[in-house]
């Protein structure tokens, strides 16, 4: 039987050893060889083996880098790209609030940059880039979230340039292949 490699990469070896220690000192005895597996899985930031195991194999289906810079839940970057059709536009609002200021990055990512727009050429902007009819939701949201910045009259909106998460980029990656 051939046993499928999986790549394991850590940011901070210093974090991983003393997260091992810890571990195996409250462990009795020798750990058995799925205990290992875990107790890797969880010092490199994960639940658990299955949960590194699944991250890898969403990573591949969405050929994101699998060791980002910053750690991303591939699983949850996929699910919250199926609220996108093939052209990057969002096809509804999800339900969950992570998984609505996940999706706001996509868009977020669209926006032209230094661009001051007013607030009809926002929901003008917005209008094109969602399917569900509600352009104010988003605008609304995405200065909620601190992604864009309006002024007190509402009538300039800007982009705040930051640096997107590592979940938001491989949401960034995957619907912009559409």
């Amino acid at each position: 039987m051939t046993r499928t490699a999986l790549p394991f990469a850590t940011s901070d070896v210093s974090a991983l050893a003393r997260s091992l220690q810890r571990e195996l000192a409250a462990h009795d005895g020798a750990p058995g060889h799925v205990q290992l597996l875990n107790m890797l899985a969880r010092a490199g930031g994960y639940r658990n083996f299955q949960h590194f195991r699944a991250d890898l194999a969403a990573a591949d289906r969405l050929d994101a880098p699998p060791a980002p810079a910053e750690p991303a839940d591939h699983r949850r970057v996929e699910r919250v790209a199926r609220y996108f059709d093939g052209e990057g536009r969002l096809t509804a609002w999800p339900a969950k609030t992570a998984d609505q200021r996940l999706a706001l990055w996509a868009l977020w990512a669209k926006i032209p940059a230094e661009a001051v727009m007013t607030e009809r050429q926002i929901s003008a902007w917005l209008q094109d880039r969602h399917r569900f009819g509600d352009p104010a939701l988003l605008r609304r949201e995405l200065v909620q979230t601190g992604l864009m910045t309006r002024t007190l009259d509402c009538r300039e909106y800007r982009r705040v340039e930051q640096r997107p998460t590592g979940e938001a980029l491989a949401l960034i990656k995957a619907v912009g292949r559409g």
